[in-house]
């Protein structure tokens, strides 16, 4: 069988497509179809592990990831083909059914449709061939009239599987209407016919209030407003692009551990703290500037995907000084991934891969960049750390992920001086003497129940009630009916 196929299109970034094709993934799922997600090319550099054709492993989007475990299925590189992943404004490094294409990077951008699109179309047939359903998620706008001779990702797939297609815009926003209508009339004429509905999300306020709005769209464009979601904060999901709606989120209850997450620009996996956004006792900041950490009881430096560029950032907004000041005073450090490698003593990059730099001399660890990229899935166990606020995790056994470049030991000088790293993960993590400082490799840290309960007391909401009350709010919103039509003969 060969499943049918339902787009969701946003009139901008940022408009609600990413959580709506999850939630729409569970409603469907619950209904006893067989469901997968789908989403030609994502942009982003929040990426998870998951296994591929040939039994290996490869990197995809978090977004397709978390709506395959919305869906209820393992989630496959196919779910997201190709994955651009922005090392600078004008660079993204391309990564192909889950693996790093160096030849494809190299390209100009609009050179890679006609190379990419035999995959794609093939990733997304496949995923027909095994489902009854494919949630499509699309990127940007479909109406982007610059890119749609390129375009693999809003209208061809659409054309290739005879889609149907919701379109959502973000009322909160301002401009709605004049959003849905722009979009409609600047539309391919042969892919406008797949739009089915529209969708006003983030509403606040008395919905009758829209009227005669949706009407009036209708009578303009044929295409009913089948669905207003309320604004909701705090949905459960991950951010997926690296947008901060806050820069300070609590998780309610009164403030026991207020961490502070260095947010760079080329920060990577951010989708990995949700816990701690959702933990009760916890506030959240995110840090661009000094300011941002005073008071704070954790600094996290987080993953990165330009690790000496962001390092140079975070130096020119004296943040090196604050984390180094806050160590000093034995307050808890962490660093992650890239984050690991800035609190080492020294970059070095032979192949050109990410860039040369001095650390931040809190470990007495070198991190040397490799041309090849690991990428897989982990579970170890913590030895036993020093005494500090690392210590709970001694003996704690976790699971994660890591996708980086570099290649971390102890710095030779430093360990002929006495200087000692403590690894308490083999070659994944290392604690300072003082055990007040602590760098791994391992993304997922507060995504593991075992660990989340050792060092903050807390559970992190399960998942499966993130995504049932996303599916329980579009299907009190949508019109009668109407979910099931989308997906219907």
């Amino acid at each position: 069988m060969t499943a049918r196929c339902l787009m969701v299109w946003g009139t901008s970034s940022g408009a609600g497509k990413s959580w709506l094709a999850t939630a729409l993934c569970r409603w469907y799922a619950r209904q006893g179809l067989r469901v997968a997600p789908f989403k030609a090319q994502n942009m982003s550099n929040n990426a998870r592990v998951v296994a591929t054709s040939d039994g290996a492993e490869g990197e995809i989007g978090a977004a397709q990831y978390f709506q395959a475990l919305a869906a209820g299925v393992e989630p496959d590189v196919r779910m997201n083909p190709l994955l651009l992943k922005p090392e600078a404004d004008t660079r993204s490094q391309v990564v192909l059914l889950g693996r790093v294409d160096a030849e494809l990077t190299a390209l100009p951008w609009r050179q890679r449709s006609a190379r990419v699109g035999p995959v794609v179309r093939q990733a997304l047939d496949e995923l027909r061939a095994q489902h009854d359903l494919i949630v499509m998620e699309g990127a940007g706008s479909p109406a982007e009239i610059n890119l749609q001779d390129s375009d693999i990702v809003n209208l061809a797939p659409v054309r290739h599987a005879q889609a149907r297609a919701l379109l959502v815009a973000d009322i909160d926003r301002g401009g709605a209407f004049a959003h849905l209508y722009g979009t409609w009339a600047l539309l391919p004429p042969d892919v406008r016919g797949a739009l089915r509905g529209y969708v006003l999300n983030r509403f606040r306020g008395d919905a009758a209030l829209l009227e005669p709005a949706p009407q009036r769209l209708l009578q303009l464009t044929g295409v009913p407003t089948l669905a207003t979601l309320p604004l909701r904060w705090g949905h459960g999901l991950p951010e997926e692009d690296g947008v901060f709606d806050d820069r300070t989120v609590h998780g309610g209850g009164p403030v026991r551990t207020t961490v502070a997450v260095v947010a760079y620009p080329r920060l990577s996996n951010l989708d990995e703290f949700q816990p701690l956004k959702n933990a009760a006792g916890v506030r959240l900041v995110w840090a661009r500037t000094p300011a941002d950490c005073a008071g704070a009881d954790w600094i996290i430096l987080p993953g990165s995907k330009a690790t000496a560029a962001d390092l140079a950032w975070l130096r020119a907004q004296g943040l090196d000084a604050a984390i180094a000041a806050h160590a000093a005073r034995g307050g808890a450090v962490l660093g992650i991934c890239g984050g690991l490698q800035m609190l080492g003593e020294a970059l070095v990059d032979p192949h050109g891969v990410d860039g040369n730099a001095p650390g931040l001399g809190l470990l007495p660890l070198v991190t040397a960049f490799e041309r090849d990229k690991t990428v897989r899935r982990t579970t170890a166990t913590f030895a036993a750390l020093p005494p500090g606020p690392w210590a709970a995790l001694g003996g704690v056994r976790v699971r994660g992920y890591e996708i980086h470049h570099g290649r971390t030991v102890p710095h030779p000088a430093l360990v002929a001086r006495g200087e000692v790293a403590h690894e308490v993960l083999p070659g994944l993590a290392w604690c300072n003497t003082a055990g007040n400082v602590l760098g791994l490799y391992l993304h997922g840290l507060f995504e593991d129940e075992a660990a989340l309960r050792a060092l903050l007391g807390a559970r992190a909401r399960p998942l499966a009630d993130v995504f049932d009350g996303l599916a329980d709010l579009v299907e009190a919103h949508f019109a009668p009916g109407a979910l099931a039509a989308l997906a219907g003969p």
